[in-house]
């Protein structure tokens, strides 16, 4: 009976320690973080921020021309020029009119534009590649997105690897 106990314990143990080597293990990726540190300093990335800097630069100025159409106008009414006043008021509505176009066809061009960057199936590529290379490196069996449907409630920054996929893809 003793020997049965023995053995029974002996078989308990191996068994658990080969329970133990197959655990998952999870790790998990801030997507986002990773996303806006690769593209921070991306050829693509540079040319957005230089077209949005120039959107914005445009949109400074008309802005400040309207504002000038508008100071004159208030000059010409306390001159009771109306006829002056009346042109300027005209120049303003088309000139606002025309602003708020620009503006929203440049939003709609920056959007498309920061989309397709995101969108890029060429990092992609490389994120995943990069991802499966951290995670094999780290003895994890899978890896979670922090975006994808927020479905992680709480997780350890232990198994948070963002930042060495990050090292990765600067590499």
């Amino acid at each position: 009976m003793k020997r049965f106990f023995i053995a029974l314990s002996v078989a308990l143990a191996i068994s658990f320690s080969a329970a133990a080597q197959q655990i998952t293990r999870f790790g998990v990726v801030d997507t986002a973080k990773v996303y806006q540190a690769y593209f921070r300093t991306s050829a693509p990335m540079r040319s957005y921020d230089s077209k949005k800097a120039e959107a914005q630069k445009e949109i400074s100025k008309r802005t400040e021309e309207i504002r000038r159409l508008k100071q004159q106008k208030a000059d010409a009414e306390l001159n009771a020029d109306e006829q002056l006043a009346a042109r300027l008021d005209a120049d303003i509505v088309k000139k606002t009119d025309s602003l708020t176009e620009y503006t929203k066809s440049k939003n709609l061009e920056l959007e498309n534009l920061r989309n397709s960057l995101r969108n890029s199936n060429e990092f992609y590529n490389k994120l995943y590649k990069v991802i499966e290379r951290v995670a094999e490196n780290e003895g994890l069996s899978v890896i979670l997105s922090l975006q994808d449907d927020r479905s992680i409630l709480w997780y350890s920054n232990s198994v948070d690897v963002t930042d060495k996929v990050i090292s990765e893809l600067d590499r």
